[in-house]
């Protein structure tokens, strides 16, 4: 038996790295502060409002769309079925695209441009620590099927 077969992630790494990637922005602006001008203030929290929405439908919208083809939500738990409907036609990571959109936009949000470099960090540790871990478990679990979903299906956008 493959070893990525029976799950592909021993512990759920994702969460993680977006946590520490906002204590580490939470850091960096209160020791080295970037400033935004008023005009780009107002910007900033009309793009985050509606990055930060976007990002928890998308979430919402995935986690349903798992629950739904009875699978798991839980990275670090063997899935039972290859999703591809709902948010997965677009993108094969939703969930880390909207951790990734909501981190952010709550930058944004806030005033804080270090959680953006900190967003585009943690979703550059994604990829090598959890995706590509996942997307062995998953060609292992389906084969052909899934590489047929890789090649039509883009990992982030």
């Amino acid at each position: 038996m493959n070893a990525y077969r029976s799950k592909s992630l021993s512990f759920p790494w994702p969460p993680l790295l977006y946590s520490i990637a906002v204590v580490i922005a939470l850091s960096l602006q209160r020791y080295y502060p970037l400033p935004l001008p008023l005009l780009w203030s107002i910007v900033a929290w009309a793009v985050g409002s509606v990055l930060t929405a976007f990002a928890v439908t998308l979430n919402v919208w995935a986690v349903k769309t798992l629950i739904e083809s009875r699978t798991t939500v839980l990275t670090q738990r063997c899935t039972a079925y290859l999703v591809t409907t709902g948010p997965f036609r677009f993108t094969r990571n939703p969930t880390y695209l909207g951790y990734t959109l909501l981190t952010a936009g709550l930058g944004l949000l806030i005033g804080n441009l270090w959680f953006v470099a900190m967003a585009a960090l943690a979703a550059a540790l994604t990829t090598p620590l959890v995706i590509r871990c996942e997307e062995m478990h998953l060609l292992s679990r389906f084969g052909c099927e899934f590489e047929f979903y890789c090649k039509h299906t883009r990992r982030w956008i």
